[in-house]
């Protein structure tokens, strides 16, 4: 098994998943970043077609077929994704939002970012504040 950090986005916006694996190459040389366009495609590839699974999943609240919040309950019913840890990443934040979504048991809850470099920022600090394995990454 190698040490290669996975990031797994799961978002409706095709632009932002772009984005957002863009910023993980920029923040980790040899990090993987994996899409997916809803909760619904995002548990099917979880489920059956992923060969290594994530470190991190990174759910935007707001999607088509089965949204954010339904998925997180998803992912804390399977017993081989309830220990993912789960970032929400959503334009929209409210403290209902942010409330609901932790006792659902997401970890953390960041609000897109407006800039490039935010967005950076945002996923160093959640990866390495998280992945027990952080000395092993090249970062």
């Amino acid at each position: 098994m190698d040490n290669k950090l996975r990031l797994f986005i799961i978002d409706d916006d095709l632009d932002d998943c772009e984005l957002f694996c863009e910023a993980v190459s920029e923040c980790f040389n040899s990090a993987e970043c994996f899409t997916a366009y809803n909760g619904d495609d995002a548990l099917r590839k979880l489920r059956n077609g992923m060969p290594n699974l994530p470190d991190f999943i990174f759910l935007d609240l707001n999607m088509p077929k089965m949204d954010g919040r339904e998925c997180l309950i998803e992912l804390k019913k399977d017993e081989k994704l309830k220990k993912i840890p789960v970032i929400i990443f959503s334009t929209f934040s409210s403290q209902r939002d942010k409330d609901e979504t932790k006792n659902l048991g997401a970890l953390k809850f960041i609000t897109k970012p407006t800039s490039f470099q935010d967005l950076i920022n945002e996923i160093k600090c959640v990866v390495v504040e998280n992945w027990a394995h952080n000395s092993d990454f090249d970062n």
